[in-house]
């Protein structure tokens, strides 16, 4: 059983929520794209834990962890993420983590890149989270990556060092007029974060196909949802990556497996961090009590995140995107003390009601067509089961299942592990 865990929106849905409940059924949890620009937070009976590189199956002993080769990682940020998780009593070794040898590096130059270019765009900045993530898919496209298979050969290092520093300086000292990047810094620092990986690196695609003709249970666990995809999403407001469900075999390391299911992960409301397009939009005192009831702060940034009832013409066309069979709807608590909910059903573009998604640049001239229905104004946190639920509350998910033409599986009433109502 092969299975994609992905965001139907903007990221930020609960994905890593959602793994760290379906994760008990599974084997291995692989993590098959992006890098540490995002973060899933998990809370569960160990505690609370804010995962940004490791895969939210970490957190289940008898589950192995894959860092796949579609991955761009900071090691010095992978390593300080596994102490932490340590610190909290997690354990983390090569047999429950393995990371593809042919994974990219996220080095300090990509992070100095990514901010020196977005001080650069001042107003007209994406809205990056400054780690280095574009930089670095840049230089895999380019070939000039360090890959994480390197580390395993370090003599061989410094001659590609001074060519790379070299190249870099074009640009960091020649364009941005900043400092120079050394060899021996790029060595150093290589060494230093690389050591403690060393044992974990491993042909992770020879690994998940043996996995797989032993009969294992492999989920592959997406970063950020489709609206941020390099291809599908909002460019350039997107990551540098490919968040869809059909590229995780590849971002894995098994091209030559197929997904046997997709399960889309999707807020009772939306929610957006970073710049770009973003329709369906509260402000004032709308945006801070939904923000607020939420808790809506980015988990890899702390930025507020941008807030707004649920769309309808996005999450149809993120659907679409995932190729997703079943939805997880997430955060239906948080909705619990309206008495009446708004909920975007199509958009108005120059004078004209549109229910499909449009190309990213009409994006700006569309505005929201809002529905209201009628909230249950009451706590649903102790909900278990779908008879449970208020029958406002029941409403409110049957309309999103016709509105997005998709079953809703699974419900989501709390932060916590069980949490949740299994609706079919």
């Amino acid at each position: 059983m092969l299975t994609s865990i992905c965001g139907i929106n903007w990221g930020d849905e609960g994905k890593g929520r959602m793994v760290d409940l379906l994760s008990r059924d599974y084997d291995i949890v692989c993590r098959y794209q992006g890098g540490n620009n995002a973060g899933h937070t998990v809370i569960n009976e160990r505690g609370k834990f804010v995962l940004n590189l490791l895969p939210s199956g970490i957190l289940r002993e008898n589950v192995v962890n894959v860092l796949g080769l579609g991955m761009v990682i900071d090691i010095r940020h992978l390593t300080e993420e596994a102490n932490r998780l340590r610190a909290q009593g997690i354990k983390i070794t090569p047999e429950n983590l393995k990371i593809s040898d042919r994974a990219t590096i996220t080095m300090p130059y990509h992070v100095l890149l990514d901010c020196l270019e977005e001080d650069r765009l001042a107003g007209k900045k994406f809205g990056s989270t400054r780690r280095g993530i574009a930089p670095a898919y840049a230089d895999r496209y380019m070939k000039k990556a360090f890959r994480m298979g390197e580390l395993l050969d370090p003599d061989r290092m410094y001659e590609k060092a001074k060519d790379i520093a070299e190249w870099k300086n074009l640009t960091v000292a020649g364009g941005y007029r900043h400092a120079a990047v050394t060899a021996e810094e790029i060595v150093e620092y290589l060494k230093t974060y690389g050591e403690p990986l060393k044992d974990y690196i491993c042909d992770v695609g020879q690994y998940l196909n043996e996995a797989h003709a032993a009969g294992k249970k492999i989920m592959f666990e997406a970063q950020l949802g489709a609206l941020r995809d390099v291809d599908f999403g909002i460019l350039p407001y997107t990551s540098s990556s490919s968040t869809i469900a059909a590229y995780a075999p590849i971002g894995a390391g098994v091209p030559n497996l197929r997904l046997d299911k997709s399960i889309g992960i999707m807020k009772a409301y939306s929610s957006c961090v970073g710049e770009g397009p973003f329709t369906a939009e509260y402000f004032g005192e709308k945006a801070v009590k939904l923000r607020e009831l939420g808790g809506e702060y980015g988990a890899a940034t702390g930025r507020p995140r941008r807030v707004g009832p649920f769309d309808a013409v996005a999450s149809r066309y993120g659907i679409r995107c995932q190729a997703a069979d079943e939805i997880a709807l997430t955060k239906l608590d948080i909705l619990s003390g309206y008495e009446e909910i708004e909920i975007c059903t199509a958009y108005e573009l120059d004078g004209k009601v549109i229910r499909e998604f449009p190309y990213p640049d009409a994006l700006d001239r569309c505005k929201p067509v809002f529905e209201k229905v009628k909230g249950w104004n009451c706590d649903i946190s102790s909900c278990r089961k779908p008879s449970d639920l208020p029958k406002e509350a029941l409403g409110y998910i049957a309309l999103l299942e016709e509105l997005c033409a998709c079953n809703i599986v699974y419900v989501s009433v709390g932060a916590e592990r069980d949490a949740f109502v299994k609706m079919k």
